[in-house]
C-alpha cells in the first residue's frame, strides 16, 4: 500500500505531530528521515527492512558506502542517515542519563535542596524508561509551608511531553514525615494526573539525613 493511502494518523509525519516522537517506532522514526521508498514498496515498508538488515551492526555503526549499497537508499538518504547519529553521538557523548527507579535516587538528586531554609517543591519530568527529561523547582515556599497548584506542576509536564512525573520537596526541620498539607496535595496531584494522562510515580519528602516516600508508603 502507498503510503498515501494509508489513514492520515498512521502516517509516520503526521503521527508524531499530534502523539509525540515517542510514540513512534524505530521504522516510523527511520520512514520520516527517508521520506520516500522505493517502486514497489512504501517507506514504512523499507525503513522496516533497513533496520532489519542492519540489526547485526546497529544502523547507527553503518558507514555511508554501506547504505548507499542497499537498493532505494541513495547517496542523499543515506548521508542524511549517517549525519542524524553523528549528531546524536556528539549531543549526548558527555551526557550521563539520570534513572528515577527508587526514592533514594530522588533523594541524592536533591542534595542541594534538602538543607535549605525553605521549603523548594521540585518536579521531575521522566519519559516512558523513567529518564530523567529534566528537573524543575516549581516553587519556593515559606519556611514550613509551599503553595503549589497542580497546573503548575503538569504544564510543563504537558510541554516536554513527560509520561510521568516524580515530585519531591525539603522540609526545614529536618524531619521528612508527610504533614496533613503533604498528603492533601498528593491527592490532588494523583486525581490532576489522571485527567492528564501523566501518572504521579511518588512524592519524596527529603530532609537532610532522611526521605519519606508516599509511594512505599502506600499512599501512592
Amino acid at each position: 500500500m502507498h503510503l498515501k493511502q494509508l489513514p492520515a494518523i498512521e502516517r509516520p509525519r503526521e503521527k508524531l505531530l499530534r502523539y509525540g516522537v515517542d510514540k513512534l517506532s524505530d521504522g516510523e522514526l527511520l520512514a520520516i528521515l527517508l521520506r520516500t521508498g522505493k517502486k514497489g514498496e512504501n517507506v514504512i515498508l523499507m525503513a522496516n527492512k533497513i533496520l532489519k538488515k542492519f540489526s547485526g551492526q546497529g544502523l547507527h555503526n553503518a558507514c555511508l558506502e554501506e547504505l548507499t549499497e542497499y537498493p532505494g537508499l541513495g547517496p542523499a538518504k543515506a548521508a542524511e542517515i549517517v549525519a542524524c547519529f553523528e549528531l546524536g553521538r556528539r549531543r549526548l557523548k558527555d551526557k550521563k542519563t539520570t534513572l528515577y527507579l527508587n526514592p533514594e535516587s530522588v533523594w541524592e538528586s536533591m542534595k542541594d535542596i534538602r538543607a535549605e531554609k525553605k521549603e523548594h517543591f521540585v518536579v521531575f519530568f521522566l519519559d516512558t524508561r523513567n529518564q530523567e527529561i529534566k528537573r524543575e523547582i516549581i516553587s519556593i515556599g515559606t519556611l514550613n509551608a509551599s503553595l503549589v497548584h497542580p497546573r503548575e506542576v503538569f504544564e510543563p509536564a504537558v510541554i516536554c511531553t513527560a509520561a510521568h512525573i516524580i515530585v519531591s520537596h525539603n522540609h526545614p526541620s529536618g524531619n521528612p514525615e508527610p504533614s496533613g498539607e503533604d498528603l492533601e496535595l498528593t491527592k490532588r496531584l494523583i486525581q490532576a494526573g489522571k485527567i492528564m494522562g501523566i501518572e504521579l510515580t511518588d512524592h519524596v519528602i527529603v530532609a537532610k539525613d532522611a526521605y519519606v516516600s508516599l509511594r512505599e508508603r502506600g499512599i501512592i
